[in-house]
Parts: structure tokens; sequence; C-alpha cells
């Protein structure tokens, strides 16, 4: 992987940021074991109930807004900055990476700092943290009823994002999958296609998932204890610098 160096990008999962204490969907306590995702995170849910889905994306936000960038996190933004790493794709939508000091990162399922207004299309950024008062937000522009900007069950991902996570795949030579269990498409697709077309694929999980048999190097244990423990062998050998 020594040779590499540069020419590796990150791919994250809940797994991440689970470190920093904000709760996975999958997995033995995961919010998809308390909560049904159809009565939260569907675009039925939302016109059937607005409050309802509002009421449970201030709790993650306010959750979320308490939490610090893992180790992991900042790891992985100091490898960008000294050239090691092409950039993150994230399937996560806390901003911990962009907190971190990530610069290239691509958002597949959107940003929960970010609201999307369902009248007339408009995007407003929020800011990290800022959780909105309203109990039913409203566009400044139109009026209409706000949403938060997030991928839910039954839409798409955005068009744009994956093809810009394609060609930021395409011009690596090293997928670091970290703490994503690969269940979910067409996200878990890109490493698989990057495996097929060649690439190596490094799996950074405390446990097995749907990639690891595709891996070619698993590291099993908590991300910010494993990417540390890269990170020192960075430091140590000149020759990765």
């Amino acid at each position: 992987m020594r040779e590499n160096w540069g020419r590796v990008v990150a791919f994250t999962g809940a797994g991440i940021s689970a470190e920093a204490g904000i709760p996975t969907f999958r997995g033995e306590n995961g919010l998809w074991r308390r909560y049904r995702p159809e009565e939260l995170a569907t675009p039925q849910a939302f016109r059937r109930d607005p409050r309802r889905v509002w009421s449970w994306y201030r709790w993650r936000m306010s959750l979320i807004a308490g939490a610090e960038p893992t180790r992991a996190h900042r790891i992985l933004a100091e490898w960008e900055r000294k050239g090691l790493l092409l950039g993150v794709v994230t399937q996560n939508v806390d901003g911990l990476h962009q907190r971190a000091g990530s610069r290239r990162v691509i958002e597949l399922h959107g940003s929960i700092w970010r609201v999307r207004c369902t009248k007339c299309g408009s995007r407003f950024d929020l800011g990290f943290g800022n959780v909105p008062e309203e109990e039913l937000p409203r566009c400044a522009l139109c009026g209409g009823l706000l949403r938060p900007d997030v991928v839910w069950f039954g839409e798409q991902v955005s068009t744009d994002s994956f093809l810009e996570a394609q060609e930021l795949f395409s011009r690596a030579e090293v997928v670091l999958s970290i703490g994503t269990s690969g269940a979910v498409m067409p996200a878990s697709m890109l490493p698989i296609d990057a495996v097929e077309r060649g690439k190596i694929l490094v799996e950074v999980n405390p446990e097995e998932t749907n990639l690891s048999s595709l891996a070619a190097v698993r590291l099993r244990g908590p991300s910010g204890r494993i990417l540390g423990e890269l990170a020192s062998l960075v430091e140590e050998d000149s020759s990765w610098r």
C-alpha cells in the first residue's frame, strides 16, 4: 500500500461516527431496531406526518450537534492535507468530516445540516449545530414546507454526487472502506466496482461486512485505533510522505 499513498480514497459509513456517540442505523443497537424507517425516513412519512418526522430529525440534529469529530475523522483530514488522500466519499449526513477539516467530501446521502423546499426545490445550508426552532420550517422564498436534504428510503442518490464519487474512485488505487456494512445500494457498488477494476480494497471495521470477502486487507477494530496505527507508520517512515 505504501507506493499508493496519494492515490487513496476513503469510503465511510456510520461506524466512523459511532465512535463520536452517534447511533448507527443497523447493528445491535441501531436506530432501525427502535424506530420504523417507513414512519420517519420516507417521502410518504413526511407527507403523512411532517411534524413527527421533523421532531425526530431535530432530535438527531441535537445529538449530532453535541458530537465532536473522532480521531479517525481527524486523521483522514490530515492525510488529505498532506496529499496522501484524494478525498472522502461518505454515506453519513452528519458533517463531521468537514468539521474535522476534510475539504473534498462527497456526501452521497445528503446533509442533515441542509434543507430543501418541497415546493420550489430551493436548498438552504443551516450550518453545523443550527437546529431549526420552528416546528415546521418554511421556505424564505416561497413559503413552502422545508424538509431535511437527505436521501430517504425510496429516493435516488443525487446523480451529480454519484458521478463525482465514481470519478474520485477512478483516480484511486486503494479504497479504504471504513465503518460501513456495505449493505446500502447504490453506494456499496462503488467499492465493488473498484475491486472489479483492479483497485485494492482495505476494510477497517470491527466485524465482518458485505464487503469483507472482496477486501485484500481486513483490519479489525475501531476506526480511530486502526487509523491511528496506520498514521503512526506513516509518521515513522519518511518514504511514505
